[in-house]
């Protein structure tokens, strides 16, 4: 007589197997991407545990979380069975909080001294993005970042930047400097014509109420262009 196999439950697996007690044993460094998303689910579905649904989703994901961190929870859910609204905001409150300490390290450090110390200050903001946003960094005269914040958000091409309101902020917070980043969502990283035209028109502003403008930056999936680096501030 022909017998099925027995599926184990996460329970039944050795303990070296199971993600929870695995960190607790080894350590958070031990896990695999899919291994941590397990802790965060709690439980698969009908058909597979909550490792076997995190292996999934990052193969679905191309193991890469910032693949991951690109789908809406409306995305989640209708994608991968036994992931509910709740699953899912929990897994991109984990994302989010990833992203808010990348950025918390950067605005620690005492100045910034590159392009690439600002392409690390605004890639976490805007790397997950499928639509294009605009963001200013304000700086001291020591370039020391006071505060980052969005200025605009657009559709998949392109987002409208408000200059005189980008001026208003910066006199407003007392900012000797500032530095400017968007996103490309096409993968792309070399500036539009509208990307010249505006920063043309922001180092104009900038200069007309004595504030240096150190730099606009265009980020796009892990890498960036620098108009300063490119001689054209």
């Amino acid at each position: 007589m022909k017998t099925e196999d027995k599926r184990l439950t996460i329970r039944e697996w050795s303990e070296d197997d199971r993600p929870r007690e695995k960190m607790a044993k080894k350590g958070a460094q031990s896990l695999s991407d899919a291994e941590l998303l397990a802790i965060l689910i709690g439980s698969g579905n009908r058909d597979e545990s909550a490792v076997e649904l995190s292996r999934r989703i990052m193969r679905e994901c191309k193991d890469n979380i910032n693949e991951l961190a690109r789908l809406s929870i409306a995305d989640l859910c209708k994608r991968f069975k036994g992931i509910g609204e709740a699953k899912a905001i929990t897994i991109m409150a984990a994302l989010e909080l990833g992203k808010r300490r990348k950025t918390s390290e950067v605005l620690e450090r005492k100045v910034i001294k590159s392009s690439a110390d600002f392409f690390a200050l605004f890639e976490p903001l805007l790397i997950d993005l499928v639509h294009e946003e605009f963001w200013v960094a304000l700086l001291d005269g020591g370039n020391k970042v006071l505060e980052t914040r969005r200025l605009t958000q657009g559709g998949m091409q392109q987002t409208i930047v408000d200059i005189p309101m980008l001026l208003k902020l910066s006199l407003e917070k007392s900012a000797l400097a500032v530095a400017v980043a968007h996103n490309h969502p096409s993968g792309r990283n070399e500036p539009s014509r509208e990307d010249e035209t505006i920063t043309r028109r922001i180092k104009q502003g900038c200069d007309a109420v004595g504030i240096r403008f150190l730099d606009h930056i265009i980020i796009a999936r892990g890498r960036y262009y620098s108009f300063a680096d490119e001689g054209r501030l």
